[in-house]
């Protein structure tokens, strides 16, 4: 294996970790307005993330700046191209991160309600901006012979991107659902669990169509070599076992197989574009790649020392941190 493969199989792993772990953040955001119908109860549900929504952003923070480092070309024509999306998606994060820290700085009613739907607003716009984003990386974009792509915002917001990311947010409010179930009590776990089986129906629905209308409408499942055919397979076979514990009561294998269903969809995208990063619908032939894209040797092999280093340290001290706030929230002690 070359070290271009190498950091293409390491972004994936990121881009896996980053929606499989701020995926419940943004379902738990997403669910908040609906879940607690009292301010307590708001309280109880943002808690359950409040120690970790921030370091589950940082992944999203280290994919880009892994690529950034290893196909900086990529880097350059991705966040150029969507400038305007990717600044949708600040101002929504922003919101976010602004709604955790303000929402308990008054007692006021109106002005929790007010930071509570934005916490919705704020979760709801980068899930769904993510769903478009991959998308187009599935669909392809105009991209030149000099890796520029053209075509602005509207292009984007294509159908099938858009479907995309109604994907995404069915997705993550399933999971978010299931997250909530198992770390709530009282009124809120029981809304969360009646909750989980209707998100899991939607997820299913939107999800089907998604890969049926990505099966015709790109190459990610049928082209030659290595295709995502089998993630996707491996997904739909995880989602249904989902939706069967949900039915069981056991939110900790429902909520699992969610992280399953979020893993084996990532690598299906992954495995569908390899070797390629960006499709041209110009040209196929002006694809950027893991080859054409990419940083020097000297420097990918100076980043993997440096990986193979801090990562596993980074990965201890996570698992530490999901230990330690790994109780469920009664609705006592809370800060936010």
């Amino acid at each position: 294996m070359d070290l271009n493969t190498l950091w293409f199989i390491l972004i994936t792993v990121l881009f896996t970790g980053f929606f499989v772990l701020e995926g419940f953040d943004y379902g738990v955001g997403i669910l908040l307005p609906f879940l607690g119908k009292k301010d307590e109860e708001r309280r109880m549900i943002i808690n359950t993330i409040g120690p970790i929504w921030d370091s589950n952003e940082v992944w999203m923070i280290t994919a880009g700046g892994a690529m950034f480092a290893a196909f900086p070309q990529v880097y350059a024509t991705l966040f150029s191209g969507a400038y305007l999306a990717l600044i949708l998606m600040l101002v929504g994060l922003i919101l976010r991160g602004v709604g955790f820290e303000f929402r308990s700085k008054s007692p006021d009613p109106k002005w929790r309600n007010t930071w509570d739907w934005l916490l919705f607003v704020g979760s709801l716009v980068p899930a769904l901006l993510w769903g478009v984003v991959v998308g187009n990386l599935m669909r392809g974009l105009a991209i030149d012979a000099r890796m520029i792509y053209w075509g602005g915002l509207l292009p984007l917001l294509n159908p099938f991107a858009l479907w995309g990311g109604l994907t995404f947010v069915a997705l993550f409010t399933m999971h978010g659902a299931n997250f909530l179930a198992l770390r709530t009590t009282g009124e809120v776990e029981k809304r969360a669990q009646a909750v989980a089986f209707r998100a899991w129906i939607a997820a299913v629905v939107v999800t089907v169509i998604f890969v049926v209308w990505a099966f015709f409408a790109t190459d990610i499942l049928t082209k030659p070599g290595i295709n995502g055919l089998i993630p996707a397979i491996l997904a739909a076979i995880a989602l249904l076992v989902a939706g069967y514990f949900v039915r069981q009561g056991r939110f900790g294998w429902a909520f699992g197989m969610g992280v399953l269903t979020i893993v084996f969809a990532t690598v299906m995208v992954f495995a569908g574009l390899y070797p390629r990063i960006l499709i041209s619908t110009l040209n196929p032939a002006y694809s950027l790649t893991i080859y054409n894209a990419s940083s020097s040797p000297y420097t990918l092999r100076v980043m993997t020392i440096v990986a193979a280093i801090f990562v596993p340290i980074v990965l201890a001290y996570l698992a530490w941190t999901y230990k330690v706030f790994s109780d469920r929230v009664t609705g006592k002690k809370m800060v936010y």
